[in-house]
């Protein structure tokens, strides 16, 4: 009698084992292909995105229309931003690669920027007034940290085909294109090592909204028309 109680109860554990299972794979199935969740480390996208901020990121976004200019991407900074190895050992590997997928910690190889040139433009900055400029026009950058200059550091760079230049809004706060001027590759992204897009904050519940994609974002005229 005792012997038959126990096989329901058994068989019930791998019912919910099996389910569990299938959740995870699923997930994975659809983070892997349609859309994903991540955590943002630091402030270097201030003030649209803060730390500690969940995004939910969409996979398919640049299969219809190609990455412009103003777009916000997430993208594998592997080989650019990062090393193409750790070096810590597979096991913290793993366990940053756990905490990453369950959105609990940063990734140290993925990264959250804006476009700000894609293959063809020349980017320099700054101007005689301060200012950026995208092929000799100067760009009105409305989504900066306030108080942020376009760039404290000079730089003047044409990008190449199959490669982004990519900034934070938060200047001063962040590592981007212009950290790796003198490195291999010289801060350009591969287009092909972006994720996705952004397409909203899920976390924390006071900052859920939507992350429109903005318009075009062309250079001004010199009189500002």
């Amino acid at each position: 009698m005792d012997h038959a109680k126990r096989q329901p109860r058994k068989q019930g554990w791998r019912f919910v084992l099996l389910g569990v299972v299938l959740a995870v794979a699923i997930s994975g199935l659809v983070r892997s292909l349609w859309i994903d969740v991540y955590f943002i480390p630091s402030e270097s996208m201030e003030p649209l995105l803060g730390t500690g901020d969940r995004i939910l990121v969409s996979r398919t976004d640049f299969s219809a229309e190609p990455i412009r200019r103003g777009d916000i991407v997430v993208f594998d900074g592997r080989g650019t931003f990062a090393p193409l190895n750790s070096g810590k050992g597979p096991l913290a590997d793993a366990a940053a690669a756990a905490g990453h997928w369950l959105g609990l910690t940063g990734s140290e190889t993925t990264y959250v920027k804006r476009v700000i040139g894609i293959p063809g433009d020349h980017i320099r900055c700054c101007s005689a007034d301060g200012r950026l400029t995208v092929n000799g026009q100067p760009v009105a950058e409305s989504y900066l940290y306030p108080g942020d200059a376009p760039s404290a550091q000079q730089f003047d760079v044409v990008v190449p085909d199959g490669r982004l230049w990519l900034m934070g809004d938060h200047r001063s706060r962040s590592a981007d294109s212009r950290s790796l001027l003198g490195a291999p590759g010289g801060g350009l992204v591969p287009v092909d090592r972006v994720i996705g897009r952004p397409v909203r904050i899920i976390w924390p519940l006071d900052r859920l909204t939507e992350l429109p994609r903005p318009a075009v974002a062309e250079p001004t005229s010199k009189n500002g028309q």
